[in-house]
């Protein structure tokens, strides 16, 4: 059973009539999501369930993955250097986030993974390189062990190969801590309150406080905010940290740390802000281990958890440079 949201409400919803200090009714996706600009919207089905993806151009297929706290949205910039650099650039809303379907189960990394492949088949191609930030760059490294037949190309930013998060996570003291918000989340009810709370105000205080000096600007940050107070959205944004940590000890999540042993063998780019406050530098570094195939790391000087939307000029520039290199382990 899915819980689909309306795309019946008119974009721009009345404020209720009891008077000048009433909140504005919750937004839907049809409202906060499908933002108008230089791409397409359209809805695909995959793995079981609805997927809202934003599309641009056309070449050979990249797929991007957003991160938490956001939405398809964060890789507009993006979309726009890879159309003009001949791509087909196709940003999707994760399961449970955006547009697409929020579902009462299915977020542990390995089905979330197989949302992904599954896209990539549904958009009709035979592979695609895949570009994930955060929590799409967690399940981009899932899905190139999963189905390498699918994954041409890997970009990874902002976050370690898992079984390496794993491991800084239990073992790291200094990752622990600046991972708190992800020990946070294990908590029934509460986080999922804390983020609609104030119309979204804790996402914008997440995202500014995980950026580098640059920031990320206010109008910015306002569209996240709505984005995440679309109901369900906080509650399915949550649910894969969870799993994530409740697994550690149990057989899924044994068995998954297993599968992940298999090396990625596509040539894979990792990119990393080097001013990161929830992801150290040093956790993320040692991914390349996992790698069987040309590996580049690039470190953003003066960036923080956000490098693609803080300098999107010089993350494109090196996203596009590294995608048309013939050989990558230059």
């Amino acid at each position: 059973m899915t819980v689909p949201e309306s795309e019946a409400t008119p974009k721009n919803p009345p404020r209720a009539s009891t008077g000048p200090s009433s909140p504005l009714p919750p937004p839907t996706a049809a409202s906060a999501v499908r933002l108008d600009g230089p791409w397409t919207h359209r809805d695909v089905a995959a793995n079981g369930a609805r997927f809202h993806i934003a599309e641009m151009g056309d070449g050979p297929l990249v797929l991007l993955l957003h991160g938490f706290p956001q939405f398809w949205w964060t890789w507009r910039h993006q979309m726009a250097a890879l159309a003009e650099a001949g791509y087909r650039a196709v940003a999707m809303d994760l399961r449970g986030v955006g547009g697409s379907d929020r579902t009462p189960r299915g977020y542990d990394p390995a089905n979330l993974a197989l949302d992904i492949t599954g896209v990539i088949r549904s958009l009709g191609e035979p592979d695609a390189a895949l570009v994930g930030h955060d929590l799409g760059g967690y399940l981009a490294w899932t899905a190139a062990v999963m189905r390498p037949k699918l994954v041409r190309r890997l970009a990874v930013s902002s976050m370690p190969h898992p079984r390496r998060w794993r491991s800084a996570m239990l073992s790291d003291l200094g990752q622990t801590r600046a991972g708190s918000y992800v020990w946070g989340f294990q908590r029934p009810w509460v986080p999922e309150r804390q983020l609609v709370a104030d119309e979204g105000a804790l996402v914008g205080e997440l995202i500014r406080n995980w950026s580098g000096p640059s920031g990320i600007d206010d109008e910015a940050v306002a569209v996240y905010r709505r984005a995440m107070c679309i109901p369900s959205t906080a509650h399915c944004s949550v649910e894969p940290y969870r799993w994530m940590v409740r697994s550690m000890a149990r057989p899924d999540g044994l068995q998954f740390g297993r599968r992940m042993k298999r090396p990625i063998r596509v040539p894979t780019l990792h990119l990393h802000g080097s001013l990161d406050p929830v992801m150290r530098t040093r956790s993320a570094a040692g991914s390349g281990e996992y790698v069987e195939a040309p590996y580049r790391w690039r470190l953003f000087d003066g960036l923080g958890h956000f490098p693609h939307e803080e300098d999107p000029g010089a993350f494109s520039t090196e996203l596009v440079n590294w995608l048309k290199d013939p050989e990558p382990d230059r």
